[in-house]
């Protein structure tokens, strides 16, 4: 009732409360202990995979790049979440202003920047399959680094325009209905309506995400209507091309299917509110530890790579 019935704006410093999840007696520490094992192996597991990446010379190509940027998303979403999350099991629900806001500021940008290097992603693939023989002259390492680097710039942005908002805007409630901070659930607590920060995140959400849905579609279909077209002529397809294709599909569908999830269940009445929280803390819990799972198992090089620099002995014993 405090959101609603304070009308009195708060000065800083304004420290929020998290309404966190509904945890029965005696299983916070559990969930505690599984979480921060979950969080540990999204460290691992993408540390490895950017540390290989790096490492390793054979692996400077335009690909293994774009991988190491949403090896960056990954991190970023899971590092401004999961420890958060953690802590609210040992009870400590409380956070400042400041952290809240930069906690909400970097989980929009993870999803924004995931969504802008897939973007990209899907053009590095289309030209791989359908111009082979373009493909080193048209993605350069210049080329590569530069795209990338619009991705997050167009995410920051786009980010950045969305918090401007929070400018001046009065608050009257202390009490965040989440599991973390959002933008929308801090605005929620302003004193007054804010329909201008309302209207631009969700046009926003929607231009940024039906843009790269329609550019990764249009590369596929370009890439099916390539692969048709050499099996009728009887030309081979580039395998190692289409072995990268299929970890760009696994990880924009990973990311796609959760985002729909967590759309469906907020909008079905009948959804418990601790249920919902659950479901959408999966875009920080499902992707980052998917990901790097998926890069080893489908990259045959990847996975060599990553054998060879951590298991020496055992490699060279082959």
């Amino acid at each position: 009732m405090e959101n609603i019935t304070r009308l009195t704006p708060l000065k800083q410093p304004i420290v929020f409360e998290l309404e966190g999840f509904h945890v029965p007696p005696g299983y916070g520490s559990l969930l505690f202990i599984l979480l921060l094992f979950h969080f540990i192996l999204v460290l691992l597991a993408n540390g490895v995979v950017a540390f290989v990446t790096i490492k390793d010379k054979n692996l400077h190509r335009p690909m293994f790049i774009m991988v190491c940027h949403l090896v960056a998303c990954d991190l970023l979403g899971g590092i401004a979440i999961l420890p958060r999350i953690t802590m609210q099991f040992l009870g400590q629900k409380k956070i400042a202003y400041a952290s809240a806001i930069t906690q909400a500021f970097c989980l929009h940008t993870y999803g924004t920047s995931m969504q802008t290097i897939l973007g990209v992603m899907a053009y590095d693939r289309y030209v791989a399959v359908c111009e082979p023989l373009r493909y080193p002259s048209i993605m350069t390492s210049t080329r590569v680094h530069i795209s990338c680097a619009v991705a997050w710039i167009v995410a920051l942005v786009l980010i950045g325009m969305l918090f401007a908002f929070h400018i001046n805007v009065p608050l009257c409630g202390t009490v965040i209905k989440h599991a973390y901070s959002t933008n929308r659930d801090i605005m929620s607590l302003a004193c007054g309506p804010t329909t201008a920060n309302s209207i631009y995140g969700l046009a926003m959400t929607w231009v940024l995400s039906a843009s790269v849905i329609i550019i990764v579609g249009f590369s596929y279909s370009k890439i099916l209507h390539a692969s048709v077209k050499r099996r009728r002529t009887g030309s081979s397809i580039n395998s190692k091309a289409f072995r990268t294709c299929a970890i760009h599909v696994a990880i924009f569908l990973i990311y796609q299917t959760t985002a729909l999830v967590i759309i469906v269940s907020d909008r079905i009445p009948s959804t418990s509110a601790n249920t919902k929280k659950f479901l959408s803390a999966l875009l920080v819990i499902v992707p980052p530890v998917m990901d790097p799972m998926i890069y080893g198992l489908v990259s045959k090089e990847l996975r060599e790579s990553i054998i060879k620099h951590l298991c020496k002995p055992c490699y060279y014993r082959k």
